[in-house]
C-alpha cells in the first residue's frame, strides 16, 4: 500500500464513527446517516487520489456528507417527512449536561457508542452494531468477525436500527444519574469484542487480533469522552496489558502456548507500559471495579519475570476482590488455578471440583483442561486423560483442540 493509500484508509478509519454519529445528531435517522457516510467517502476514493487528502479531511467528508443526506432527502418526500418526526424527538431529549474534557459539547461519538449499546437491544445486537457504526465495519466484516453468514449478520443489524426507530431510543448521552446504569453495558459490549479477539469462540485461529485492536481503539475513544470515569480506564488498561501478550499466545504452527511457556521477551513492553500507567486511576477514588480489578491482576502477570517469580498471593487476593464485585464460576476457575500455583496442585484440583456442579463450566473446555493440568501435576494420569477428553469434546477451535489431543497423545503414550 502506497503512503497516499495508507494515509487515505487512515482517516476513513479514524473519521467514520465521528461522521456517523454527527450525521445521526443532525438528521435523527441512523440508515441516512450510514447512506450519507458511505456516499462522502465513495466521492473522497474518487477526489481525492488526484487532488491529495485535503488539509482538514474530516470537515470536507462532513460537508460533502450533508450534502448528500439533502440530496437524498430531497428525492424521498415521504422519508423527510418520517425524518422530521424523529428530528423533533430528538430535540426533546436534548440537551444533555454530560461535556466533554475542555468544557465543551461532548464527542457525538459518545451518543453513539450509548445508542448502539442501549438495554432496549438485544445482546447479541449490541456488538454488532457497534462493530458496524463505530469501528465502521462492513456487514460482511462484522459477519466475520461474529463467524456467521452475511445474511444472517445484515438482518441483525437491520432489526437492531428498526428497534432504535421503533422505540424512538434517544440519541443522547445519558444524564449523569444515569450513567452508572448505563455505562456498564457500554463496556460490556467492547469487553465481549475484545475477549473474542483475544480467545476466538470458534474457527481455524486461537486469536483474532483486528477485533482485539479495534476494541481497544474503541476503548481509546471511550477513555477520551469520558475521562473521569474509572471503569471506562480500568478496561483499557486490562485490554492493553493482555493485548501485549499477543506474540507469544502462539506457537510457529499457531498452537497456543500458554503463559507459563510464553517467551516474554515477545510481549509488547510499550503496551504494557502503556498499560501500567492506567492502572493506578482505575484503582484510586472509590470502591474497585470489576475491570480496574482485573487490570492489577494483568499488571502483575505482566510485571513478573516469569511464572516462579509471579507474586501468586497477591493475585488470589485480587480475585477474592474480584469475585465479591463480580462473582461468576469462570473467576472463581481463575481463582483456584492462582491458588494452584500458589498453594500446590492439590489445593486447586480440590477448588476446581467443588465448582463441577455448575453446567456453566461443563460446557467450558479450559475448565476441564485446567483439572487435567493439576491431575497430570498429581501423577493422576487416567483421570487427567479422562479430563482432556471431556476438554476435547467443548473445544471449538482448532488451536485448542490441536493442543488438547497433542496433551492427551502425550498422556497416553
Amino acid at each position: 500500500m502506497s503512503d497516499q493509500s495508507a494515509r487515505v484508509a487512515a482517516v476513513f478509519r479514524e473519521e467514520h464513527g465521528r461522521l456517523l454519529a454527527a450525521l445521526t445528531r443532525r438528521f435523527g435517522d441512523l440508515d441516512l446517516a450510514e447512506e450519507s457516510a458511505s456516499d462522502a467517502i465513495e466521492a473522497a476514493l474518487a477526489h481525492w487520489p488526484a487532488h491529495g487528502v485535503p488539509p482538514n479531511p474530516g470537515a470536507w467528508l462532513m460537508t460533502t456528507a450533508r450534502r448528500k443526506a439533502v440530496d437524498r432527502l430531497r428525492r424521498d418526500r415521504t422519508y423527510t417527512a418520517r425524518l422530521a418526526e424523529l428530528r423533533v424527538e430528538a430535540e426533546r431529549a436534548e440537551p444533555s449536561p454530560v461535556v466533554a474534557e475542555d468544557g465543551g459539547l461532548p464527542d457525538e461519538r459518545l451518543r453513539l457508542f450509548f445508542t448502539c449499546a442501549h438495554p432496549a437491544l438485544a445482546e447479541e445486537d449490541r456488538g454488532a452494531l457497534t462493530l458496524r457504526c463505530l469501528a465502521g465495519l462492513t456487514t460482511p466484516e462484522v459477519a466475520r468477525a461474529y463467524l456467521v453468514p452475511v445474511e444472517t449478520m445484515a438482518k441483525r443489524i437491520t432489526r437492531a436500527k428498526a428497534k432504535i426507530r421503533d422505540a424512538r431510543i434517544p440519541f443522547r448521552v445519558p444524564e449523569p444519574e444515569e450513567l452508572p446504569e448505563r455505562l456498564p453495558g457500554v463496556l460490556q459490549v467492547l469487553y465481549s469484542i475484545f475477549t473474542e479477539g483475544y480467545a476466538a469462540s470458534t474457527g481455524p485461529h486461537l486469536q483474532r487480533l483486528d477485533l482485539a485492536e479495534e476494541a481497544i481503539r474503541l476503548a481509546t475513544i471511550l477513555r477520551r469522552l469520558l475521562p473521569a470515569e474509572r471503569e471506562v480506564t480500568g478496561l483499557l488498561a486490562l485490554m492493553l496489558l493482555v493485548h501485549a501478550r499477543r506474540g507469544a499466545r502462539t506457537d510457529l504452527d499457531g498452537l497456543p502456548v500458554l503463559l507459563d511457556a510464553q517467551d516474554r521477551g515477545a510481549w509488547d513492553r510499550t503496551m504494557i507500559e502503556e498499560g501500567l500507567a492506567l492502572v493506578p486511576s482505575a484503582l484510586r477514588g472509590g470502591p474497585p471495579g470489576r475491570y480496574g480489578v482485573q487490570a492489577a491482576i494483568a499488571a502483575l502477570h505482566d510485571e513478573a519475570a516469569d511464572i516462579t517469580t509471579t507474586d501468586w498471593p497477591q493475585i488470589v487476593a485480587l480475585y477474592d476482590v474480584l469475585l465479591t464485585i463480580a462473582p461468576s464460576p469462570i473467576i472463581a476457575m481463575n481463582r483456584a488455578a492462582a491458588i494452584a500455583l500458589r498453594d500446590g496442585p492439590a489445593a486447586g484440583l480440590a477448588l476446581l471440583d467443588a465448582l463441577a456442579d455448575d453446567p456453566r463450566l461443563q460446557r467450558h473446555h479450559p475448565y476441564h483442561a485446567a483439572r487435567a493440568d493439576l491431575l497430570t501435576r498429581l501423577s493422576r494420569h487416567p483421570e487427567a486423560t479422562a479430563a482432556y477428553r471431556q476438554a476435547l469434546t467443548h473445544a471449538t477451535t482448532t488451536p485448542d483442540r490441536a493442543l488438547l489431543q497433542a496433551r492427551l497423545d502425550a498422556l497416553d503414550s
